[in-house]
C-alpha cells in the first residue's frame, strides 16, 4: 500500500495497526508513505516510483468502480488464481490524485459515493482487505 502522508489520529494508527497485524497470517504486507506535497501530480509522480514494476495497481479512487465486499473478495481471488500475486493499492491525499497516476492504475476503486479523509481510507481499505481474505477462506467475520 503506498500513501500520502502520516496518520495523525490515535484511533487511525491503533485502527491499521489492528488490522495490519490482522492480514500478517494471509500475506505480507507493507505501507509506504509519501509527504504530501504541493502539488497532485507531485505526488502521483512520487507514488508511481513506489509501485514495483511487476505489481497490479489500484487507486481508491472518488470516481472508480464501486464494488460490494463479496466483489472485492472474489476480484482478489481472481487475481491470485491467474497468477498475479504483488498488489500495490494507492492512495492519494486530501486532494485527491493525479491523471498520471489514475491512467496508470490496473484498476480505479471507489468505496463509497460519500468522501471520506484520505486517512480514513487507509483504515477503511484494509479492513476490507481483511473481509475479503476471511470471504476468500469461508471463515467467520463477514456476515
Amino acid at each position: 500500500m503506498i500513501v500520502v502522508g502520516k496518520l495523525k489520529e490515535k484511533f487511525l494508527v491503533e485502527g491499521v495497526a489492528e488490522y495490519l497485524k490482522r492480514l500478517k497470517k494471509f500475506l505480507t504486507i507493507e505501507v509506504r508513505e509519501i509527504s504530501e506535497c504541493r502539488t497532485v501530480e507531485e505526488e502521483g509522480q512520487k507514488l508511481l516510483a513506489l509501485v514495483p514494476k511487476d505489481s497490479w495497481l489500484c487507486v481508491l479512487d472518488v470516481s472508480g468502480e464501486a464494488l460490494s465486499s463479496e466483489d472485492f473478495a472474489k476480484k482478489i481471488s481472481v487475481l491470485n488464481l491467474s497468477g498475479v500475486s504483488n498488489l500495490t493499492f494507492a492512495i492519494g491525499g486530501a486532494f485527491g490524485l493525479s491523471e498520471e497516476l489514475r491512467r496508470a492504475a490496473s484498476f480505479r476503486l471507489s468505496l463509497s459515493e460519500m468522501t471520506f479523509t484520505h486517512q480514513m481510507t487507509r483504515l477503511i481499505l484494509l479492513e476490507q482487505i481483511y473481509r475479503a481474505f476471511k470471504i476468500n477462506r469461508h471463515e467467520p467475520y463477514h456476515w
